[in-house]
């Protein structure tokens, strides 16, 4: 039985430089994907969104004192309005102005709340919200995973990809379940044996890596302002404070922490890192679902392996394009047998939620709240339908979160268990 109760590695407490070098590298290839896939697709440069994920990181470790283990990288919520901006205005210049400020309205609304408190939290966010929203950001990611892990950039299903998803699953899943240093990095020990077996097939491209220098700095890019491309991009941030909440409560949960009082340190740590981001020529910042799904299967949540895995990509994306463009020859399905575990861990520890916080079913309000909010969420998310709000878009985590609050707002209160059961007689 011993290998089940393995040992969990707090959020103050400190690994050796040995044990938080790889436990670092797994957390920095975790968000490598996701990080890099914004600034292709946005026209960035990919080497300096790794860098700002790196430096956003050690601000955010630094606002908020070391006390939350939480890693940035580019958030996916501005692909659409930095596109917009970009073509509205013909410049990604003017774009990065939008990022900017964006950080600024980050900044302002932990402002606001810092000054009203954190109280209202309790009251619009109950635990069976909190739930269903962890259990949206896990499952609504699983058509993202799926996608990589079985058809990786093509429409019908690719079977040596899948079979090397299948082997990198398997064995994150046969590390995770070991004791010891490998329990504490099966990711980045199944992201291995996914690639060696990737190469076996052919499906590693190296001639990116052979062609990169070894040492260069990324070309970085200065915002231009422009009112026009501020008012596409800025007020998106209000949307990735809903998810920002929900990130927060959900690392909360996991390493055993209440992080509510400390949510205007850490949207403050995401504005400033956004705000850096948009000055150095990369995507805004949000914290990570990647990440915290490591925590999830590791139970290492030592703030201190978030610097070093902030380090590895500061040097990587900074000065070392030759590691940034091996990281990137992983193929697709490796990393999605890694992310239909990440991402399963953070809807289980949804379900885990519901269980510890001893939410009642039998009680209506709460079956309504959780079904609506998972449906909602998670088919908006799989399907990648989102709410057009004037020139905005609302994606599901948001829209459910809202609607779970409305919901919860408006349902009449729970009664208490003894009238509930004179009723049922």
């Amino acid at each position: 039985m011993a290998h089940h109760e393995r040992e969990i590695i707090g959020v103050d407490d400190r690994v050796s430089v040995g044990r938080a070098i790889p436990l670092g590298i797994q957390h920095m290839m975790s968000m490598f994907g996701s990080t890099v896939l914004v600034p292709v697709l946005t026209g960035l440069n990919p080497n300096v969104a790794i860098m700002c994920s790196g430096i956003g990181t050690i601000c955010y470790l630094l606002v908020t004192r070391n006390k939350i283990p939480s890693y940035l990288g580019s958030s996916f919520a501005f692909i659409s309005p930095i596109l917009a901006a970009t073509a509205a205005t013909g410049s990604i210049h003017t774009a990065l102005s939008g990022v900017v400020v964006a950080g600024l309205v980050f900044l302002a609304t932990a402002g606001i709340i810092k000054l009203v408190g954190t109280g209202w939290l309790d009251r619009l966010l109950p635990p069976v919200l909190v739930a269903s929203v962890m259990v949206v950001i896990g499952v609504g990611l699983s058509a993202t995973a799926a996608k990589m892990a079985l058809n990786s950039s093509t429409d019908s299903f690719v079977a040596s990809g899948a079979l090397v998803a299948a082997i990198t699953l398997i064995a994150a899943v046969v590390f995770s379940s070991m004791g010891g240093l490998i329990g504490t990095l099966p990711i980045l020990l199944a992201i291995i044996v996914g690639y060696v077996v990737s190469s076996f097939f052919g499906l590693v491209d190296f001639s990116k890596v052979v062609s990169a220098p070894w040492i260069g700095l990324p070309p970085v890019q200065t915002p231009h302002f422009d009112p026009g491309a501020v008012a596409l991009i800025a007020p998106v941030a209000i949307v990735v404070v809903i998810e920002h909440i929900g990130h927060l409560l959900a690392v909360g949960e996991i390493v055993g922490k209440d992080y509510r009082e400390m949510l205007p340190r850490s949207l403050a740590g995401d504005g400033l890192s956004t705000l850096i981001s948009g000055f150095l020529g990369g995507p805004p910042t949000t914290t990570y679902a990647e990440n915290i799904g490591v925590m999830s299967v590791t139970r290492v949540y030592s703030t201190q392996v978030f610097w070093y895995a902030a380090g590895f990509a500061l040097l990587v994306g900074g000065f070392c394009p030759k590691l940034a463009a091996f990281i990137n020859s992983i193929p697709v399905p490796v990393m999605g047998g890694v992310s239909l575990l990440l991402f399963g861990l953070i809807a289980s520890n949804g379900l885990r939620m519901l269980v510890t916080n001893h939410v009642d079913f039998d009680e209506n309000r709460n079956l309504m709240i959780a079904s609506v909010v998972i449906i909602l969420g998670v088919g908006m998310e799989t399907s990648g339908i989102s709410i057009p709000i004037g020139s905005y878009t609302l994606p599901g985590m948001a829209t459910s979160t809202l609607v779970g609050i409305i919901m919860n707002l408006i349902l009449p209160p729970a009664k208490p268990k003894g009238e509930a059961s004179e009723a049922q007689k």
